[in-house]
């Protein structure tokens, strides 16, 4: 099975449907992540049918306009192989995206597939996640935070909230034990100045794995000394 046909099965098992340009952008970044991920380590997923599944759509699971409105900022915070930022940047051309991560390595891939499928309003930014947070060029910028299997739900509240405008929204992409994180969760997102607002299970075609988006609202300003100092974060978890 070719990736177009794995991915056009996918979409169709999750109702999506895509165009032809939005599916030559989903195979060349295909084709570029084989590659890359021979020189370096991007992902352990590599057949066909899992990347179109497991990172291509369930990267747009989170998607819904009430929380990605037309032309907003967003920020991918841990961002790795480009995922789900750049899935979301294909279906949506018109969101202004920054894609986040610590390693060089990974931007020198992300930026070949930024060239490769001629992608505009896409700014690459290496740093970390705390220190990102108390930059003046980052912090309460962005309408919208996301972040898919980088931390605890606890410590990722801390990394991406500071970066969301008030009144924008942070969503979170989160696996099985989604129910005991947001649990986990409830003093850190207050803290933070969050509201947890909804929480959706996600059934992606063909999988039997518990997923869920979780979306909060950032409802007031985050205190200045969050996030904390590098490392911080994980070791003590709010």
């Amino acid at each position: 099975m070719t990736f177009i046909e794995a991915i056009a099965k996918a979409a169709e098992g999750y109702k999506l449907s895509f165009n032809q340009e939005q599916y030559a952008a989903f195979d060349c970044y295909y084709r570029l992540l084989i590659e890359w991920n021979e020189k370096i380590n991007l992902t352990a997923i590599t057949q066909p049918e899992e990347v179109a599944v497991k990172h291509m759509i369930d990267s747009l699971t989170c998607l819904d306009q009430v929380y990605f409105p037309a032309g907003c900022s967003v920020i991918d915070v841990g961002t790795g192989a480009g995922f789900p930022g750049l899935p979301l940047k294909i279906v949506r051309p018109d969101i202004n995206l920054t894609l986040l991560d610590s390693l060089n390595k990974r931007l020198t891939f992300l930026q070949e597939v930024v060239n490769q499928l001629h992608l505009k309003d896409v700014i690459l930014t290496h740093s970390r996640a705390e220190d990102a947070g108390q930059s003046k060029g980052l912090r309460d910028k962005h309408d919208v935070a996301v972040s898919r299997a980088v931390a605890r739900l606890n410590i990722l509240c801390e990394y991406c909230l500071p970066l969301v405008k008030t009144g924008g929204f942070f969503v979170a992409m989160k696996g099985a034990k989604f129910q005991e994180e947001v649990s986990e969760a409830k003093l850190a997102v207050k803290i933070l100045g969050g509201d947890i607002v909804d929480v959706r299970e996600i059934r992606l075609p063909g999988l039997e794995d518990r997923r869920a988006v979780v979306y909060i609202k950032k409802v007031k300003a985050t205190p200045s000394q969050y996030p904390r100092r590098s490392g911080l974060p994980e070791k003590k978890p709010l």
